[in-house]
């Protein structure tokens, strides 16, 4: 069966408001708080619509979700960042029984720290639309954290060791517990000794200032697919900053931006092009040199050829991202009308008048 995204889970439409959100989860919570429902499936289900409105109910975790979906989220933030700043007792001050340390633990993973992977990064590519008539390879230079090669990482002196953190007993992390009523709220916190690292530095290594990651610029090939749309997002996995010791880097996505081009308009793998041709060729008929992305070609205009016009060119559009084949090239054909005339010019059109 298909995993129901946190819309679903809530109850709710996708444009759903924050107070709809907030009232939709109010209504879900109380019903399946573990402390009023013994349903085996309860606490499952309480950890669920919480999942859904920690999500939700922030503006940037909502607009990773709606763009990316449940990877995004998971890829973004750790378990921890994902209720972080979220007031659940709000909802539930003044209740009993399952308290929200019994909650939280199941969230945090017990309260043990888990290594986050390191952060997603994007960057904006601008390519012209000849770039887009076949695969071309890009050089990008990504400004990015990578692992300290003179400590490996470990922020420590080379030659030094760093030491169990007292204060959280190597963990990263510290418990603050805060009464509500009969329920006890229990805060996750980052150890304000270590920061969070769960170990001390006594001699920090010189390159990296104990951090254990250097800023460096990266030269990165990508390969941009022919045919791709403006905006369109390509990822690669592991070309983002670096993690912590032992989880992997975080991904870059590449945000490919199609430069508005002086001749041609395009719509999906079509291309468009005006041009204009005098009164008289439109009359008499005419062969145009029109240009395409892959060069200029012959263009018959035929006789009698009415102002607005469209002349198909087939295959002379873009390839079709993701697809067989190419689009075709439309040429919108204006006809210039003379504004000043010769006293022997408006004689033969006169003439020409009469005959017709």
């Amino acid at each position: 069966m298909a995993e129901k995204d946190y819309y679903e889970v809530l109850g709710v439409q996708k444009g759903a408001t924050k107070e709809q959100i907030k009232d939709a989860y109010r209504k879900l919570a109380l019903q399946f708080h573990p402390d009023r429902n013994k349903a085996p499936e309860a606490e499952a289900r309480f950890k669920e619509i919480s999942e859904a409105y920690a999500v939700l109910s922030d503006d940037e975790k909502r607009r990773q979700y709606d763009a990316y979906g449940k990877e995004g989220v998971y890829r973004r933030y750790s378990q921890e960042d994902l209720f972080r700043g979220v007031d659940f007792g709000e909802f539930f001050r003044g209740m009993g029984g399952f308290g929200f340390d019994d909650i939280f633990s199941q969230f945090f993973g017990g309260g043990v720290r888990q290594p986050t992977r390191g952060e997603d990064l994007t960057y904006h590519l601008q390519v012209n639309l000849e770039d887009l008539v076949q695969d071309v390879n890009k050089e990008i230079e990504i400004p990015r954290s990578e692992v300290c090669s003179a400590c490996d990482g470990s922020g420590a002196k080379p030659g030094t060791t760093p030491q169990k953190c007292g204060n959280c007993g190597g963990t990263g992390q510290v418990q603050k517990v805060q009464s509500a009523g009969f329920a006890r709220l229990v805060r996750i916190t980052a150890c304000s000794r270590c920061h969070g690292r769960g170990y001390l530095i006594d001699t920090p290594c010189k390159e990296c200032k104990g951090r254990g990651t250097v800023e460096k610029t990266r030269k990165i090939r990508i390969m941009i697919p022919a045919g791709v749309e403006d905006g369109q997002t390509l990822r690669l996995r592991g070309e983002g900053n670096v993690g912590e010791t032992g989880v992997p880097p975080g991904d870059l996505y590449v945000v490919v931006n199609v430069a508005p081009h002086r001749l041609f308009a395009r719509q999906d793998s079509d291309i468009y092009l005006e041009t204009r041709i005098g009164a008289v060729q439109a009359m008499l008929g005419t062969e145009l040199t029109v240009p395409t992305l892959y060069g200029n070609v012959k263009l018959e205009i035929p006789h009698g050829t009415q102002p607005g016009h469209v002349f198909p060119i087939k295959g002379k559009g873009l390839p079709k991202y993701g697809g067989w084949g190419k689009g075709d090239q439309f040429v919108k054909v204006n006809v210039e009308i003379p504004k000043n005339l010769s006293g022997q010019q408006r004689e033969l059109l006169k003439q020409l008048g009469e005959l017709r």
